[in-house]
């Protein structure tokens, strides 16, 4: 296994260097921990969604980083996203598949010890941020896959996707809602951003959606939705 750092500001996994500063939030390597490290003093917690569905979150709080959600099919377990933290503790993954290349976690770790499959939109796989992790496919476009539906809609990065199953909705940090607070995540393009979240709220709207997976909390739809559409109307 190559070198491997995690910051502990953000979350994100430097995979082979040991940079003077995290490429994703810029915070000095005093705030490293080798992945080794990280293992020993934090863990993932699963909390359940619904009967099919769990959140996936580092305790304590590894900085910002998002949460990720196991998906339990009649036949596989899938993860979408991944936490920054590798715990041999959790239960195997059949395939890790992402949303967008921000927060890829610990995902090289979980692939080689569980030998699961890892996947990503093949436009966010190109981008600098992912270059050290292994992705066994590239997708591109809208899929299904056992009964999970996947669909591409831009924006926040080029191949941001979010997913639905089990009447839960992923849109992971193309918005920050908490409370009554909603917003578009600011980082990144903001009119793309914006224009395509109008086919987030058509998908949504066309499925029996129950609770929404946010990139730290879970909720209900139907409080969701009223903030959601308010958002797309200034």
């Amino acid at each position: 296994m190559k070198e491997q750092f995690v910051c502990t500001v953000c979350g994100f996994n430097m995979i082979g260097y040991h940079p003077r500063n995290c490429p994703f939030c810029g915070a000095p390597r005093e705030k490293f921990l080798t992945a080794e490290e990280c293992s020993r003093q934090y863990q993932v917690k699963e909390s359940p969604v619904t009967s099919k569905v769990s959140q996936l979150m580092t305790f304590p709080r590894l900085g910002y980083e998002h949460a990720a959600y196991r998906i339990k099919t009649d036949k596989k377990f899938f993860w979408i996203d991944c936490p920054s933290c590798f715990d041999k503790g959790l239960e195997p993954a059949d395939t890790i598949t992402f949303t967008h290349h921000h927060f890829l976690g610990a995902s090289n770790q979980y692939q080689e010890y569980f030998q699961c499959r890892v996947q990503i939109n093949q436009l966010d796989g190109k981008h600098a941020l992912a270059s050290n992790y292994n992705f066994n496919h590239t997708f591109n476009g809208d899929f299904t896959d056992m009964e999970i539906n996947a669909y591409h809609i831009d924006g926040h990065t080029p191949g941001f996707t979010i997913y639905i199953y089990d009447h839960a909705l992923f849109i992971c940090d193309y918005v920050f809602s908490k409370g009554k607070s909603i917003r578009f995540n600011p980082y990144g393009p903001q009119l793309e951003t914006r224009n395509n979240a109008q086919r987030i709220w058509k998908i949504a709207e066309s499925n029996n959606i129950h609770v929404v997976c946010g990139y730290q909390n879970f909720e209900n739809y139907s409080e969701w939705r009223d903030r959601f559409y308010e958002l797309l109307q200034t």
